[in-house]
């Protein structure tokens, strides 16, 4: 079995993924957390798991590259600028990147696009997120996956069609636009609802995360299926095979 070096290993997903991996019966070549050599185990692991901080990962993509180790990112709050680092560093290891680990955001990701490409204009789509109160990033990165994915199905991007928060005197919805709310409170581990309103009618797809652990078990899965595969950028919905 393949052994998976965790970045943000004493945070709070880096201890699930750890107790996870041992159950799957992976091998830990180890963790790193701010200040110790990510060099280091990127050479000493087979693929690599980062749920650290956004300011780490330029670091953590590069030690990738240097020690040719897929890397499986999972860190939120991403933004552009690393965004183009991790297509820099697909050129030369497999990467794979996305703002839910969960099997089951997965599949919601898919039917949202669904849904979205054939549901007509005049179905306006929100999308409402809540995390415990610590989380720092919102929209939540699982949100933004999300209203990308509405975004492609009504052949659109997210940077066109975003619109995160109304106050005051905002004047009416604006047609074609994605809105976002963003909720923030004691120990919900992330609740995702995107609704499609309609004339007279609404279709409501939700996700609610009961317990960490089902975005370690998708991570661990992830990082066992990168292993092997050629440089490249990837996602979840190929772990499934959608």
């Amino acid at each position: 079995m393949s052994a998976i070096g965790i970045y943000g290993s004493a945070g709070r997903m880096g201890r699930v993924i750890a107790e996870i991996a041992e159950e799957e019966g992976a091998t830990i070549a180890g963790g790193v957390d701010a200040g110790d050599d990510a060099a280091a185990l990127a050479h000493g692991a087979d693929v690599l798991v980062d749920f650290s901080a956004p300011s780490a990962l330029e670091a953590h993509l590069d030690a990738a590259v240097a020690a040719g180790t897929p890397i499986v990112v999972g860190t939120t709050g991403l933004s552009a600028a690393h965004h183009e680092a991790i297509d820099r560093a697909a050129r030369h290891v497999a990467v794979l990147q996305t703002g839910n680990t969960s099997l089951g955001v997965t599949l919601l990701r898919r039917l949202v696009r669904e849904a979205a490409a054939r549901l007509g204009a005049e179905w306006d789509i929100e999308i409402v997120e809540m995390h415990h109160r610590h989380k720092v990033d919102a929209p939540s990165g699982t949100a933004l996956l999300l209203g990308e994915a509405a975004a492609e199905g009504r052949e659109t991007t997210l940077a066109e069609t975003r619109v995160d928060s109304r106050a005051g005197l905002s004047g009416a919805r604006t047609d074609g636009t994605i809105g976002f709310a963003s909720l923030r409170g004691g120990s919900v581990v992330g609740d995702h609802q995107v609704i499609f309103a309609g004339p007279g009618e609404r279709i409501e797809l939700g996700h609610r995360g009961e317990d960490r652990s089902i975005f370690a078990r998708g991570a661990v899965k992830a990082a066992l299926w990168l292993v092997g595969k050629p440089a490249g950028r990837y996602g979840m919905n190929e772990v499934l095979g959608l």
